[in-house]
């Protein structure tokens, strides 16, 4: 299941990509940063919500193991 760090982090990366192509388009550097920053951002809320994933999936996991014994 995607949780909304995931969703909101791959939208802002891609949000990102667009805004530091524009600046590179357009030959504005402010840009191009700003969009590279966007991007950083994006992947790091994305991992965020990969982790999060990741400890809920254990969670359920462990709570099924415990259910069966």
């Amino acid at each position: 299941m995607i949780n909304k760090n995931q969703v909101k982090g791959t939208l802002k990366d891609a949000a990102g990509k667009i805004q530091e192509e524009a600046g590179k388009l357009i030959g504005n550097p402010t840009q191009e940063a700003k969009g590279l920053k966007k991007q950083a951002e994006g992947k790091a809320e994305k991992a965020l919500g990969d982790v999060k994933e990741v400890v809920k999936n254990a969670k359920d996991a462990v709570k099924d193991a415990v259910k069966k014994h």
